[in-house]
């Protein structure tokens, strides 16, 4: 399993709006079909530039459904919040592959 992790920095003049946005934006990168979930979580570390950061997670079941993503959508979708949002946030992605998982079990 893949996780592609998306980091993004918000200016605070564009944060709500930006995270209206992202709540629907985030349904629209799960339909597709290249991931079979998605968490959006904010990053708790006051950044010396400013702004407020999130983290998006989408989980690929496989390498090949990522590099389809990649191949078939992220252009388009990459583009619709830098057109929206333009410098007002700084991006950057990451691959992170799931070595194993852990949870806790009850006795």
């Amino acid at each position: 399993m893949i996780i592609y992790n998306v980091t993004v920095n918000i200016d605070e003049s564009i944060h709500d709006e930006w995270l209206c946005w992202i709540k629907n934006h985030i349904p629209v990168v799960l339909a597709t079909g290249r991931f079979s979930e998605a968490k959006l979580t904010k990053v708790l570390v006051e950044e010396e530039m400013g702004g407020v950061t999130y983290s998006i997670q989408y989980r690929a079941k496989s390498r090949e459904d990522l590099n389809n993503y990649y191949k078939f959508n992220d252009d388009k979708l990459k583009s619709d919040g830098l057109l929206k949002f333009g410098d007002k946030m700084l991006a950057f992605r990451t691959e992170l592959e799931i070595v194993d998982e852990f949870t806790v079990t009850k006795n």
